[in-house]
């Protein structure tokens, strides 16, 4: 048991990835559309280029969306709409009209008269002004539990009552009794007839719902196109209606488990093949857990988003701004994994898409062009201007295909171009994206090595004003290192921001270094030269622990670990060494690591060359060239660069930049023979 643990805790790292690996698969897989793939590419306007296709089973033929919005727009032209007739508004107006009429003529006829006018304006029915009539000539009315269609026409509009009014009196020769009739009437009528919202919009949405989607059927074994043969028209029908047929028949049954099986591999076969690349590549990010599962969560939001865009509208995949995750990782890696991953995510979206592999080729062309034009993040113009670059590649390329499908500009389609337009202006969010991954996974972007690469930055203003000296050598050293990387093509961001903050620890005793040193007086004379190396080697230490004081991150505090590496404190051992002949070694060591990238390798022999170069007095060209190529040898020798990426050839060209540099600096010229 005891061994088992033992096994789990030694293998945790490996463990990790597996579980990360069957997770990501299984997410992937679920979040892809619960469809079958149609094993054939449908182009419009194109030959068919398979073989001969005849009907596997009976379906339907789909009617296109046009002809569906068409026919529902006829529906809603010819809806009839529904109103409602109030049966009891009659009974309370002739209550109200016999009350009233105590201050009216006081003969039998005139009531009597007045209270058929009010049945014959209330059996026709009484609307209000606001209320909305349809376009056409009926509408339904709804009395109790009746329903009957009746022309609109014969309904009385209340602004109309005087009208009316005029019309019967007329007929009746009571005319001169109008204005007392109007005055009376226009304060007691009230309509009986509203529009019933509810029920005609329920009746509206059912005859909606009974347009059929279908035009008629497909019998199996019918052929539906040859060889060679254009799709277009009824051929293009038959074939969209087969294809949507298929993929919701083939998920059904066992078929379902067989699909979710070939699923599983090729998603599966895609993270293996980012796992290899990762292993042949890019080893320090394999070990890197933490860097491993950012690259998964990255893969994993963008199918995310892409299946939400898909089932919501298939045209709204344009607008997912798929270049965010090769800007990303070109932020925080390099532009060769960056493009990588985006091809495998967007062969992952080949599954979900329309139109796969148009889908693929315009987003294969766009990451091309985003890891060729964005560099220097930092410099704010820069996203703006790839973004500008990339948008109109996804526009051109589209435009493209449109020709092509088409034959004619006649019938593109303008509002992908502002879709295009939405892509790109999300993906200016990779700025924000970049911070806010920084601090959820601990990752550093050359946006934060160059804030901190500011010498006003608190803690650099405090090692200038503690520690002059050590500032100094700091921004000597970071110039050698920065000019080192550039040339052999490492993270010179990277490399200038370790060189400036490896020395921080010296800020606890400063004047315990030479170069802090303004007078004559040097505290190790007064001290035990084990003392003196312990506060020499602590340095690495108290830097440690200030970086992270500062939350400095951790590729930052990695070269205040290394640059001394494993090497000895010689001088005060070599002291101690004449008291004590028996003085063990490992007490004047640096505790380490080694430098374990080219960057941290570069700022080693950089702090190690600027410190020695102090001490040269007349320096000529030879002296300087004999001093670099022993500091660098010895440091291998040490064994300092085993753990390092960095090849002889990539040393010899750093030693040759520190040779130019230096010589620049004491302004020497180089000796010619004579």
């Amino acid at each position: 048991m005891k061994q088992s643990f033992h096994n789990i805790y030694r293998n945790q790292s490996l463990i990790y990835k597996i579980f990360l690996f069957i997770s990501a698969t299984a997410l992937v897989v679920y979040l892809f559309p619960k469809a079958g793939k149609f094993k054939y590419e449908l182009q419009k306007g194109k030959p068919w280029q398979y073989e001969s296709l005849y009907a596997p089973f009976d379906f339907p033929i789909l009617k296109t969306d046009a002809e569906m919005e068409e026919e529902r727009e006829t529906v809603r032209r010819e809806f009839i709409p529904y109103y409602a007739y109030d049966t009891n508004t009659l009974s309370r107006v002739q209550e109200q009209y016999t009350a009233e009429y105590s201050n009216f003529i006081q003969r039998e006829e005139l009531q009597k008269a007045g209270e058929d006018f009010l049945s014959t304006i209330y059996d026709k029915g009484i609307i209000d002004d606001k209320e909305n009539m349809p376009s056409g000539r009926f509408i339904h009315l709804v009395k109790g539990n009746e329903v009957a269609v009746v022309n609109k026409e014969r309904i009385i509009r209340l602004g109309d009552l005087e009208k009316h009014l005029d019309q019967y009196l007329k007929k009746r020769r009571l005319l001169s009794y109008k204005s007392e009739f109007y005055k009376l009437f226009s304060k007691i009528v009230t309509p009986n007839i509203s529009w019933n919202k509810d029920f005609s919009e329920k009746a509206l949405k059912e005859e909606l719902e009974n347009v059929y989607a279908t035009k008629g059927t497909i019998e199996r074994g019918e052929r539906i196109i040859l060889n060679g043969e254009v799709v277009e028209g009824e051929k293009y029908e038959k074939l969209y209606s087969l294809q949507q047929e298929y993929t919701s028949h083939i998920w059904k049954g066992t078929n379902y488990y067989w699909i979710l099986f070939g699923y599983i591999i090729l998603v599966g076969l895609a993270f293996v093949m980012l796992f290899l690349f990762l292993r042949k590549f890019r080893t320090d990010i394999l070990n890197d857990n933490t860097k491993v599962t950012f690259i998964f969560v990255n893969i994993i939001t963008m199918v995310f988003i892409t299946t939400l865009a898909v089932k919501y509208d298939n045209s709204y995949v344009y607008v997912v701004p798929l270049c965010i995750l090769p800007i990303v990782l070109k932020a925080f890696f390099d532009s060769r994994l960056g493009f990588f991953v985006h091809t495998l995510t967007v062969l992952l979206l080949g599954f979900v898409v329309p139109n796969s592999f148009e889908y693929i080729f315009l987003q294969i062309i766009a990451g091309v062009v985003t890891i060729l034009t964005v560099s220097e993040l930092y410099r704010r113009a820069n996203l703006f201007i790839s973004v500008g670059q990339i948008t109109l590649v996804y526009m051109i390329t589209y435009l493209a295909f449109t020709v092509i499908h088409e034959g004619n500009l006649n019938d593109i389609v303008w509002l992908n171009f502002g879709l295009f337009i939405l892509n790109g202006l999300a993906t200016l969010f990779a700025q924000p994206l970049i911070y806010i991954y920084e601090k959820l996974f601990g990752l550093v972007s050359d946006v934060s090595l160059l804030e901190l690469s500011d010498t006003n930055t608190k803690l650099l203003k405090e090692l200038s004003d503690k520690a002059p000296g050590t500032f100094h050598h700091s921004l000597q050293v970071a110039n050698l290192a920065e000019a080192a990387a550039n040339e052999i093509g490492a993270n010179a961001m990277l490399v200038r921001v370790g060189a400036l903050y490896h020395d921080i620890g010296k800020m606890n005793n400063a004047v315990y270094f030479t170069e802090n040193q303004i007078t004559g007086v040097n505290p190790h004379d007064e001290i035990e030269p084990e003392e003196s190396a312990k506060i020499i080697i602590d340095h690495v230490i108290d830097g440690i622990e200030m970086a992270r004081k500062h939350k400095l991150p951790d590729r930052v505090i990695d070269f205040i670990r290394t640059h001394h590496g494993t090497n000895t404190v010689y001088y005060f051992y070599k002291k101690q060494l004449e008291q004590d002949k028996n003085t063990a070694i490992e007490d004047y060591q640096y505790p380490g690591p080694i430098p374990f990238s080219k960057e941290t390798a570069i700022v080693m022999m950089a702090d190690s060359v600027e410190a020695a170069s102090k001490s040269l007095k007349n320096p000529t060209f030879t002296m300087i060239n004999d001093f670099v190529e022993k500091i660098v040898s010895k440091q291998i020798e040490a064994e300092q660069f085993l753990n390092a990426n960095i090849t002889f050839k990539e040393i010899e060209d750093v030693k040759k930049v520190f040779k130019r540099k230096l010589t620049n600096i004491y302004h020497l010229r180089i000796e010619y023979p004579e």
